[in-house]
This record gives C-alpha cells, sequence and structure tokens, in this order.
C-alpha cells in the first residue's frame, strides 16, 4: 500500500536527515515518554484517525495498514534503536509527532 512506494522512501529520507534530533541532548519534561513509546502512542491515535475519516474501508484494508504500520513503527526502531529506551526530548516530540502525521497523509493518499 505505502511502503513500497517513492514517498515513503522520501519520508525515510527525511527521517535520516532529521537523525541528529536523537542524537544531542535537549529538554525533557518530567514524566515525559520513552522514544518509542511516544513513536507507537501518536502512530497509533494516525492510524485511529484515518480510520475514522475512511469508515468505507473493509477489515481486510484496516489490517493491511495495521501491517503496513508495523513495518513502520519496526523500521523507526532499527533507525532509532540506541535511543528508543531514552525519555524523549521535547525537540524529537515534535519530530515524532510530525513524522507521524505524514505517515498517515501517506495512508490518506493511497485509500
Amino acid at each position: 500500500m505505502v511502503l513500497d512506494q517513492q514517498g515513503y522512501d522520501e519520508l525515510v529520507m527525511y527521517l535520516t536527515h532529521n537523525l541528529a534530533l536523537f542524537e544531542k541532548p535537549g529538554v525533557v519534561k518530567p514524566g515525559a515518554p520513552t522514544v518509542i513509546e511516544l513513536i507507537e502512542d501518536v502512530i497509533a491515535e494516525q492510524v485511529i484517525r484515518l480510520c475514522e475519516q475512511h469508515n468505507a474501508l473493509s477489515t481486510e484494508q484496516r489490517s493491511m495498514i495495521v501491517r503496513e504500520v508495523d513495518g513502520i513503527v519496526y523500521d523507526l526502531q532499527e533507525v532509532l534503536s540506541s535511543v528508543t529506551d531514552k525519555r524523549v526530548t521535547e525537540e524529537q516530540r515534535a519530530f515524532i509527532e510530525e513524522f507521524a502525521g505524514l505517515v498517515k497523509n501517506l495512508f490518506d493518499s493511497a485509500v
């Protein structure tokens, strides 16, 4: 659906161009989630929004979306493996939320 599309390749390039955000210290608010917790939460929120906005999706299409999203989260875990268990900084939070929105946009376009 989207993993084999040019848009996903561009999204991965966008991530690689912003890896420095995950290599430098920053402001961490008290009670901040870990990087992987935030990734999972915001991606899940975007998938829920996607399914709510496209309520005519079949069960098979929703399952395909979930499988591809699992692949995207796996890719993120691989790329960010050295920081997934660290508390997310405010700068990282902003990037992850933007990235999740871009993932949703890819699926919106595919649907």
